[in-house]
């Protein structure tokens, strides 16, 4: 029943009874851009692969042990030690070493002179077990500029994998950190990493009675976090364009009324798209950022519509008979998943895009809500609950292979990571002000489960597309 009282929030009108104006707390807000990357040390960062063919070494699954990784201390050019370079190596340490694909050895166990003329002593590595090897170095090159350099060593085939340079601004060091890490997890795992992502969240404060939900966003591991609104007006329901991951879309309320908005990043501007029925939910972005979905109240029910960004061209696709909400595209944008209660209580279905062929997928113990389709298309991640429990799950789109990965008093919000490979959510605990809510990543194989460090308590999770 609390799941529902937390629907009531989002969906019914005593949300209408908060008022305030929505301020933008991000004006100067910038998305750091690399000012170069160099292929001059033997390749520039690698197309997304195709498959795991390719790889040096392919994880399968979620069960196989971590491969070990040595990741040398960054030093600087002349091999002396670099405070910047330092942190560059603990970032690429924790990115690697979160995702549970990896296993980074103890850098106590290194063997001294480890490395003669650039080149590993392979002998060296290879007692420690490593199967790949970390290098590089950091230059402060004079006017709020660095170049760090680094280089990817097979050491199982005793060869350079990758060679990078990238120049930068001495603020933008852990935006190169998690681009290096990326490019450590292409090149090993055969696929695109997630580590240059965001994620955008509600910071929740208040009581349940007056609570305070800002928009915020910060990077996938919890850092440089913003508040992009004051806390004026309720903020609910961010999503990141897919095809442009310097905007977002979200509900707010201003002056009793709920709305649509898409905010800029860059700027720190909003923009309104619309106010829509009497209350409008769940705003969803297909695949090329173009198409807003969203749920549309009326009378007792509501339907799913979809509109341009830009709030024209509205097109109903589904009717006013039963509650349907939460809808999202496949990938391709072909399909839609939403929830209705169209056969009693809250199920899955699958849609064709244009509303078409209507098709229930859920059909375990409980009610299924919050249907979020993975970037791969192969999975469904959802919200379950029934009988006082709470479940993050996923399924095959067609229903099939359900499982359950995450339990606890209040689960919900997945978002899927840009491969897919890890799901976010929010877990709310009963505390002694009422409740506490966080953000937590888990693999999509059950494995691996983490909580993220954030200024306050934690919702509505949406993880951005890769920025690079």
């Amino acid at each position: 029943m609390k799941f529902l009282n937390r629907s009531a929030l989002i969906s019914r009108h005593p949300i209408l009874s908060r008022r305030g104006v929505l301020g933008a707390g991000a004006a100067g807000l910038l998305l750091p851009g690399i000012a170069r990357a160099q292929s001059a040390l033997g390749g520039a960062a690698p197309a997304p692969a195709a498959g795991g063919s390719d790889a040096p070494i392919v994880v399968s699954g979620g069960q196989n042990a971590p491969i070990p990784i040595a990741i040398s201390v960054f030093t600087d050019p002349t091999n002396n030690p670099s405070s910047v370079g330092s942190q560059i190596t603990q970032v690429i340490n924790d990115d690697l070493g979160h995702c549970g694909l990896f296993r980074a050895i103890d850098p106590s166990s290194f063997v001294p002179n480890s490395m003669a003329n650039g080149v590993p002593v392979w002998a060296n590595w290879s007692i420690l077990g490593a199967q790949a090897l970390v290098t590089g170095d950091v230059a402060d090159q004079g006017g709020g500029q660095l170049r760090v350099e680094f280089r990817l060593w097979s050491v199982t085939q005793q060869k350079q994998v990758q060679g990078t340079a990238y120049t930068t601004t001495t603020t933008n060091w852990r935006r190169i950190a998690h681009i290096i890490g990326d490019v450590v997890y292409q090149q090993l795992i055969g696929e695109a990493g997630y580590f240059d992502s965001r994620v955008a969240y509600i910071s929740d404060a208040g009581s349940v009675t007056s609570p305070i939900k800002r928009l915020a966003v910060m990077d996938y591991d919890g850092e440089n976090n913003r508040f992009l609104t004051d806390g004026g007006s309720l903020a609910l329901s961010p999503v990141f364009n897919p095809g442009r991951p310097t905007e977002l879309a979200f509900v707010s309320l201003q002056n009793n009324a709920v709305r649509v908005y898409l905010f800029d990043l860059q700027s720190g501007s909003e923009r309104l798209v619309g106010s829509f029925g009497e209350q409008t939910i769940g705003p969803r972005f297909s695949p090329d950022g173009n198409t807003l979905l969203m749920s549309v109240f009326s009378n007792s029910g509501s339907a799913i519509v979809k509109m341009s960004a830009n709030g024209g061209g509205i097109t109903q696709l589904t009717d006013y008979s039963s509650l349907n909400v939460t809808p999202c595209y496949s990938p391709d944008g072909s399909q839609i998943v939403f929830n209705s209660n169209r056969d009693g209580n809250q199920q899955l279905f699958v849609m064709g895009a244009d509303g078409s062929g209507v098709k229930r997928i859920s059909f375990g113990d409980g009610q299924y809500g919050e249907p979020v389709w993975s970037p791969k298309g192969d999975q469904i991640a959802y919200t379950n609950w029934g009988s006082g429990n709470f479940n993050i799950g996923v399924m095959a789109p067609d229903g099939s292979g359900e499982r359950s990965l995450s339990q606890g008093f209040l689960v919900g919000g997945t978002t899927f990571c840009p491969n897919g490979r890890v799901i976010m959510f929010y877990r709310q605990t009963p505390s002694a002000n009422g409740h506490d809510s966080h953000l937590v990543t888990i693999g999509i194989d059950g494995f691996n489960e983490r909580t993220v460090d954030t200024p306050s308590d934690a919702s509505d999770p949406s993880w951005s597309p890769l920025l690079t």
